[in-house]
Formats: C-alpha cells, sequence, structure tokens
C-alpha cells in the first residue's frame, strides 16, 4: 500500500483518558447540570470540542464549566492516562521505517502535550494538530489537511486513524485512507457503520497493514 503519512487522534485512540474525560464531566455537570448524567449520556459528550459537549447542557454557563472541567482533568490528569497497549512500541517503530506521523485532535495544546510527555510518546510526532490551531474541529476536514500541509503528504498517500465517528468523517471528508479501532467507548458498530478502510483490533495491525 503507498502510505506514507499516518495521522491519529490521541484520546481513545493512541492514549487511554476515557475514565479521566468521563470523570471530568461527570463533577462538572454535578456542579452545573438540572438533573443527574448517566455514564451512557456522557458518552455522547466525548469526541467533539468540550465546549461543543458542554453548549448543550446549560448554554449560559458554557464558559465556567469549561473552566471547571479544565481544571479537574488537568488536576487529576497523571492518574488516569496511560497509553494504549502496543501503542508506543508500534508507534515508534513506524517512525523508524520512515513514515511520518502527526496527530489531528479536538484537545487544547497544553493538555495533550502533558498526555504525551506522560505516556513517553513526545518527540515522536512530526506535527501536532489541535484545537488551537483551527477554525473548525473535525469532522471538518482542515485540521486533517492542516496536518498533510505540515508533514508535505498527501490526502492519497494518507491514513486517518481513530475512535470516534468524527475521526473517521474528518478523514473522509479530507480524502484520506481511515482506521477505526475496536478499543473505542462507544463500541466499534458506531465505527463500521461508517464503513472505514480498516479496523484495528490492536495498534499493531497497522505494522501488517502498512506492508501488505
Amino acid at each position: 500500500m503507498s502510505i506514507n503519512t499516518i495521522l491519529f487522534d490521541l484520546d481513545g485512540t493512541l492514549i487511554d483518558t476515557n475514565e479521566l474525560i468521563i470523570a471530568s464531566f461527570t463533577h462538572t455537570l454535578g456542579q452545573y447540570a438540572e438533573r443527574p448524567y448517566s455514564r451512557e449520556e456522557i458518552l455522547e459528550f466525548i469526541g467533539p470540542p468540550l465546549r461543543e459537549s458542554l453548549s448543550k447542557v446549560n448554554p449560559d454557563r458554557v464558559d465556567e464549566m469549561v473552566a471547571t472541567y479544565r481544571e479537574h482533568n488537568t488536576k487529576n490528569h497523571d492518574e488516569y492516562v496511560t497509553a494504549y497497549e502496543g501503542v508506543v512500541e508500534t508507534v515508534k517503530t513506524l517512525k523508524d521505517q520512515g513514515y511520518r506521523l502527526g496527530i489531528v485532535t479536538t484537545k487544547m495544546r497544553h493538555t495533550v502535550e502533558m498526555g504525551l510527555a506522560l505516556t513517553g510518546l513526545d518527540g515522536v510526532f512530526e506535527t501536532v494538530v489541535t484545537l488551537d490551531d483551527v477554525h473548525h474541529a473535525k469532522p471538518h476536514p482542515e485540521p486533517v489537511i492542516k496536518a498533510l500541509e505540515a508533514l508535505n503528504g498527501t490526502a492519497a498517500q494518507s491514513l486517518m486513524v481513530g475512535d470516534n465517528t468524527h475521526d473517521i468523517e474528518a478523514g473522509k471528508n479530507a480524502g484520506t485512507k481511515t482506521a477505526g479501532v475496536v478499543w473505542t467507548v462507544k463500541g466499534r458498530q458506531v465505527l463500521d457503520d461508517l464503513n472505514p478502510d480498516f479496523m484495528l483490533q490492536k495498534m499493531d495491525d497497522l505494522i501488517e497493514i502498512l506492508g501488505g
């Protein structure tokens, strides 16, 4: 396969931040929401930009809610976050093999850098496109296109890997190949429904797929 550039989502794809995110939403909603939210409802908030998700809860107090969420998220970050099995080894192998690697995320840069440093992934990616860097978040193609431009990559020779519908849709919208991951917290069916080109059972499947 003629893939030379690989873009990854971060949360839920490379690093397991799910319980941290759920805990931060639970903490925030407990202060600002008019009713309790179930875990299943909170899972629906994962993926879109934070502000977009919280605006559905209390649009008049979004700024306060975002600040509360981020304070909790940062304070508890290192207690929760780990890399998924095989991620660090696989990504470093791909880098050694000469692939151009980037991250495309809806997080802010500060917490992205925290996650990369904690899990030993800092310095591996040539470009990291965060919410701070774009006007339109995934599923809009802008973040993917911005990453490809930074890597001198073409969509036709690139792969977007992610755990959320936004990731697959952003890749398709930008014209890349796409890969979902079965460890998505929302269940693989939501990704299967979008017909990604590949579905990874584990991260090192990438090495076999790209070599095939």
